[in-house]
C-alpha cells in the first residue's frame, strides 16, 4: 500500500505543481522517489509530529495541497489538537498519511499499534476517513482525494497485501462497493484490512462461507445519512475491521443506523492491550459478535 500511495501521489504532483509531502522522519525506502522527483516540495519536519501538522496547516492555508506521513498513532494521538485546531477547525486541504494501520507493527508494541484511531479522527466533523483495504483501493482513493479539498485522514498498512478490488474504479463516499459476490443476502462489510480479515473468514469458517464482501473505504460523519438504506438490501451484515469496538467502523455503522436484528460486528477484542507479538498473533483476539 505505501508503494502505492507515493506512486499515486507521483502521478498526482505532476498534474498538480501545489502537491507537497511532509513526512515525520520516517518513510525512508518509499518515499524517495517522491523525494528525487519534487525536492522542492518535499520537507523532512523531524520527530515533530505536532510542528508538522501545524506547518502543514500553515501551507495548505496558502493554497498548497499538503500530505504529512508517518506511523500510526504519532500525527494522530500526538498531534490531536492541531488536527482539531489547525486543521479542522479551518477545513484545510490537509491529508493525514499513516502507516501500519491496526496491528501491522505487532512486534513493536502498544504505542505503535493503531487500533484506535478511527475513534479520534471521526470525532472531527470535516475529517474524511479514507481506509482502502488493498492496494488498488488505494489508487481509486487517490482520485478522490486529489478531488477533494477538506481534511483527510489516509489509513495504510505496510506493504505485501494483496489485491481484491479492480484499479480506476469510481468510489462513492459512503457506499458500500462489493468485492466478492456469493450469497446476495449476507455479506461482510469492511473498511482497511478488514477485507483481507473478511475475506479469511469467508474461506476458512465454514459459517461464513456464502458470504459475500463488501468494502466501504471512505466514511465519516459527512456520510452519515447513507447508512441506513443501504441495509434493506441485505439480511446478514457484519462489519469487520482491524480497530476496538468501541469509536470504531462497526460503531460509526451502528450510529447511524435503527437497531437491526441483522447487524453483527467484527473486531478487536481489548484484550490485545498490553500484548506483543506479530499480527497473526495478535488476530487471535478477533471477534465476531
Amino acid at each position: 500500500m505505501r508503494n502505492k500511495f507515493i506512486e499515486s501521489l507521483i502521478e498526482m504532483a505532476e498534474e498538480n505543481e501545489r502537491v507537497i509531502l511532509i513526512i515525520g522522519d520516517l518513510g525512508f525506502s518509499v518515499v524517495e522517489p517522491f523525494q528525487e522527483k519534487f525536492p522542492e516540495r518535499f520537507i523532512n519536519a523531524g520527530i515533530c509530529e505536532q510542528n508538522m501538522t501545524s506547518l502543514a496547516a500553515g501551507m495548505a492555508k496558502e493554497g498548497f495541497k499538503v500530505f504529512i506521513y508517518s506511523i500510526g498513532n504519532f500525527p494522530t494521538f500526538r498531534a490531536a489538537e492541531q488536527v482539531r485546531n489547525d486543521i479542522c477547525y479551518h477545513n484545510l486541504d490537509v491529508t493525514i498519511v499513516t502507516v501500519g494501520g491496526g496491528l501491522a507493527y505487532g512486534n513493536l508494541g502498544y504505542s505503535h499499534h493503531a487500533i484506535q484511531d478511527y475513534g479520534l479522527m471521526r470525532l472531527f466533523p470535516e475529517m474524511t476517513i479514507i481506509s482502502p483495504g488493498d492496494p488498488n483501493e488505494v489508487g481509486n482513493c487517490m482520485d478522490f482525494i486529489s478531488e477533494n479539498n477538506s481534511p483527510k485522514y489516509l489509513r495504510l498498512r505496510k506493504a505485501g497485501e494483496i489485491n481484491y478490488t479492480k484499479l480506476n474504479m469510481k468510489l462513492t463516499p459512503g457506499l458500500w462497493n462489493p468485492v466478492i459476490i456469493n450469497n446476495p443476502k449476507k455479506i461482510f462489510l469492511s473498511t482497511g484490512y478488514g477485507m483481507q480479515l473478511a475475506f479469511d473468514e469467508i474461506n476458512e469458517n465454514p459459517a461464513f462461507k456464502d458470504y459475500s464482501l463488501y468494502s466501504c473505504p471512505i466514511w465519516g460523519q459527512n456520510y452519515n445519512k447513507h447508512q441506513s438504506s443501504q441495509f434493506e438490501d441485505f439480511d446478514q451484515v457484519i462489519s469487520m475491521e482491524d480497530h476496538l469496538k468501541a469509536g470504531g467502523f462497526g460503531s460509526w455503522i451502528m450510529e447511524n443506523v435503527k437497531i437491526k436484528n441483522n447487524f453483527k460486528l467484527g473486531y478487536i477484542s481489548n484484550l490485545v492491550i498490553g500484548k506483543v507479538g506479530d499480527e497473526k498473533w495478535l488476530l487471535k483476539n478477533l471477534v465476531i459478535e
